[in-house]
């Protein structure tokens, strides 16, 4: 039996370093991109924003959307009901940021309950139909998410290229009391944020900031294509791999979205996630459920080790020693991730300085939560997003079970 521990410890400190590596390679992609020049690719683009519910400060986060640097923008506020509670602050938001302004407009539409699709899909094919006709490029955001002033310019920029089918930026979760749930939080999220790099082939979509020339959306008929569909990114990136389009992510699209989770908030949030992911992505459901359980067993096999072993036992400094090396890469890459990320959002410094302390240590909590997630997401195919609950029945089909008047995450 020791000999499988022995096996599996060394496969787990390989993967440890390789992610290191790959930590390395994520930090001198962000420098890379950094130092590119400024981007003057600028059609017209159409911001689409699916809104339910009040997001903690809506009101910054939209009004971020105003402020781009960016020569001529419309905005399309998407909503269900006119009566949800955002659509007044939608409207505020829009009267002050658009008195005077020359280069952009806002309007608020409705799209009525969804039937067979979540309800921000839905809002979204409304939306598209509702566009100027000169829009050249589609650009999606979640309204909890508060991106910089170059965020539209940066974000678009590579969509110049044809041969790229989507423009991605990804979301940086900054706790605003720095409770443990949030920062856990946090780190959870920052390992997938670091999942997306260089290779624009692997990558995929995350429809929080992501872009997409109005031509290729055409072609590609998304609009028909999510149909049905609960997860407008999963769809759209399985749809821009099938027809050969490289996804790339733009690191100076990340964008931060302030939260303060309790921690059954944190456990309803990622589980959701995985169970989406398990009915969208079977493989990378797999994967993760493989790799965090391979994790959880040796970090828990060495401990006991060191617990009830002996100092004279050779199986004792094998422990030791996989420890060590998977502590001492694991934090190395938690710094290089931290790093990369402080040279985008550099707006909220003083906040990722915060998270230090958590991102450095909260790692090797994570693996255990990703378990618990992806076990959870084994059983069952029910969610509840902001007030609906939907079974995924499959990638293509979404059932409305029920749906309430809580537009909580």
């Amino acid at each position: 039996m020791i000999y499988i521990f022995y096996f599996f410890a060394a496969i787990l400190v390989f993967f440890s370093y390789k992610s290191l590596r790959g930590g390395i390679a994520y930090l001198n992609f962000f420098k890379r991109e950094l130092a590119k020049p400024k981007s003057y690719f600028a059609p017209f683009v159409s911001i689409i924003a699916p809104c339910r519910g009040v997001d903690a400060d809506l009101r910054q986060n939209l009004s971020a959307l105003f402020r781009q640097d960016f020569p001529r923008y419309e905005i399309i506020f998407a909503v269900d009901d006119l009566s949800d509670e955002c659509v007044k602050i939608i409207e505020e938001v829009m009267r002050k940021e658009t008195s005077g302004a020359k280069n952009v407009s806002a309007k608020v539409i409705s799209a009525g309950k969804a039937i067979d699709s979540s309800q921000k899909v839905h809002n979204l094919r409304q939306a598209v139909l509702e566009v100027a006709g000169e829009s050249e490029i589609y650009v999606f955001v979640d309204s909890d998410a508060r991106p910089a002033e170059n965020w539209l310019r940066d974000l678009i920029a590579p969509l110049q290229d044809k041969k790229i089918g989507c423009a991605t930026g990804y979301r940086w979760f900054v706790s605003k009391k720095n409770n443990f749930a949030t920062a856990l939080l946090s780190v959870w999220n920052a390992s997938i944020a670091s999942a997306l790099g260089e290779n624009a082939q692997s990558n995929f979509c995350w429809g929080g900031s992501m872009a997409i020339r109005r031509a290729t959306f055409t072609k590609l008929d998304i609009r028909e294509n999510w149909r049905g569909v609960l997860s407008d990114d999963f769809a759209v990136t399985r749809m821009m791999k099938k027809a050969g389009l490289a996804i790339f992510f733009v690191p100076q699209a990340l964008t931060a979205s302030f939260e303060n989770y309790t921690l059954p908030q944190l456990l309803e949030f990622t589980t959701r996630q995985m169970k989406i992911t398990r009915v969208y992505a079977t493989n990378l459901w797999i994967a993760s459920l493989i790799g965090s359980f391979l994790f959880v067993l040796i970090i828990v096999w060495a401990l006991s080790i060191l617990i009830f072993g002996s100092v004279s036992e050779f199986s004792f400094w094998f422990a030791l020693i996989s420890l060590i090396l998977i502590c001492a890469f694991s934090t190395g890459k938690s710094r290089l991730r931290l790093k990369a990320v402080k040279l985008v959002l550099k707006n909220y410094e003083n906040q990722i300085n915060k998270q230090f302390r958590a991102q450095n240590t909260l790692w090797i909590l994570s693996p255990f939560l990703f378990l618990y997630n992806d076990l959870a997401a084994l059983f069952s195919r029910e969610i509840v997003w902001r007030g609906i609950r939907y079974q995924l029945n499959s990638p293509q089909v979404t059932s409305i079970i029920t749906e309430k008047n809580d537009f909580s995450k």
